[in-house]
């Protein structure tokens, strides 16, 4: 039960997400597939909760002076430029960004890099969530083809 729940934060910790939570889990005993699934349904899970996290966050720094000048100035006219021109080649490079299991990707970076650029929500969650299935198919592969190894080995 204890590596269930280890394997749950794990995966919606920003500095480890699935990346972190498949390996412990497979690396503990649980069957892969169901490493996989606790993982990356966590994972998806956190993703409106990070959008609610930012607006919020946003919303009050939006009360402070400068941010407000500085984002109304350089932010807001460079990200009408881009959503207006590259919504779509936007979402393909958010899903690779978040299907490449390394260090910095995944479901938080994907989300701030959606709401920074104001991409269409709805497409946004599902090209986050795909790509977050599609981390995770790779992450588990790895992993078990790591511990393959490993065995071998020792």
């Amino acid at each position: 039960m204890n590596t269930i729940i280890w394997t749950i934060i794990l995966s919606i910790l920003p500095i480890s997400e699935l990346r972190g939570g498949i390996p412990y889990a497979i690396l503990n005993g649980i069957n892969p597939i169901t490493a996989f699934l606790l993982a990356v349904l966590a994972n998806i899970i956190i993703i409106p909760i990070i959008f609610f996290f930012l607006d919020n966050i946003h919303e009050f720094l939006l009360n402070i002076k400068i941010y407000k000048k500085t984002f109304n100035f350089y932010i807001s006219r460079k990200v009408d430029k881009v959503k207006r021109k590259y919504e779509s080649l936007g979402l393909a490079i958010l899903f690779l960004f978040v299907a490449i299991p390394a260090p910095g990707t995944g479901a938080y970076t994907g989300v701030l890099l959606s709401w920074f650029f104001e991409l269409d929500r709805k497409k946004s969650f599902a090209t986050i969530a795909l790509g977050v299935i599609v981390a995770g198919i790779i992450t588990t592969l790895l992993t078990l083809t790591g511990k393959g190894l490993f065995g071998l080995i020792f």
